[in-house]
């Protein structure tokens, strides 16, 4: 059962299942921003993304020799295991701690804590990933969120677009058909701060942005301005993305990406991969602020 949360603008609710967030709806006017996950589309909302990003490699990586399988975009986001474990007037904190079944994927004793801190038109989620073992842990991290696009009746989704505050200047980097990253890039932005969204832009998976400037993206109609904005400091890679013609954008925070078509397999040699000392913490966050 979903867990609620409201601010005098905004309710939020998370489904206890993977700590998915699965609903932004505004208390004035009633309307959703998350996709509402029809599974003839996609069923996904805002899945949290841990320990890694994407595919691996042929479906697997190695540890100190040892091959492990850990799915697409990681175990969270199906779990049932994390447990509410803190409550306030403006915030919901979960957890999932490592057991026998995810040692036997991810040889790591972690624990990820997400806190979703809700204020006024601002909802903060905060990860806190802890390494619980004696051993140094590599992981990645990213968040998943899709928003309803066109958000009104009478809108198309050729009336939307993605928007940074600073003219950006990157390729997105190229996705073969088994969702590994090619060692090929296609210019697409040129000084430019709109990407105009239309039913083709997706049709060779997503964009996979890793050198803009921008720590933040706005979901924006062309005419009415912005309708939301995430903001993502903490993370160094983008990734925007929608089922080819569906009626959601994701707007992706990401630490790493998927394996590359190149890949050793050896999980330390990922590219974005992070390390954390034993009996460390370390703590991602990034907003979503409603227009």
């Amino acid at each position: 059962m979903n867990v609620t949360l409201q601010s005098d603008d905004l309710q939020i609710a998370i489904n206890p299942i993977g700590m998915e967030l699965s609903s932004i709806r505004s208390r004035s006017t009633n309307l959703e921003y998350i996709w509402q996950g029809d599974p003839a589309i996609w069923k996904g909302q805002a899945p949290v993304l841990f320990p890694i990003i994407g595919a691996l490699k042929d479906g697997f990586a190695y540890f100190d020799g040892n091959k492990y399988e850990i799915p697409k975009h990681g175990f969270v986001r199906h779990s049932d295991k994390p447990k509410l474990i803190g409550q306030t007037e403006n915030s919901l904190k979960f957890r999932l701690i490592w057991d026998n079944e995810t040692l036997r994927i991810y040889p790591f004793e972690f624990q990820l804590d997400i806190t979703f801190t809700l204020s006024e038109k601002v909802l903060e989620v905060t990860h806190e990933v802890s390494n619980l073992g004696k051993e140094t842990m590599p992981y990645s991290l990213g968040a998943h969120p899709a928003f309803n696009c066109p958000l009104r009746i009478g809108e198309t989704y050729e009336d939307y677009r993605i928007e940074f505050p600073q003219s950006e200047t990157d390729a997105t980097w190229l996705i073969d058909q088994q969702g590994l990253i090619k060692d090929q890039t296609k210019p697409f932005l040129n000084n430019s701060t709109i990407i105009p969204l239309s039913k083709d832009l997706f049709d060779n998976d997503a964009l996979i942005f890793k050198h803009l400037k921008s720590r933040e993206a706005s979901l924006s109609h062309r005419e009415k301005g912005a309708v939301l904005t995430v903001k993502f400091e903490d993370f160094d890679y983008l990734g925007i993305w929608a089922k080819p013609a569906a009626p959601f954008v994701c707007i992706e925070p990401w630490m790493g990406i998927a394996d590359s078509t190149t890949s050793s397999h050896e999980f330390i040699q990922k590219e974005g991969i992070s390390f954390l000392a034993p009996n460390s913490s370390e703590t991602k966050s990034y907003t979503i602020t409603v227009a």
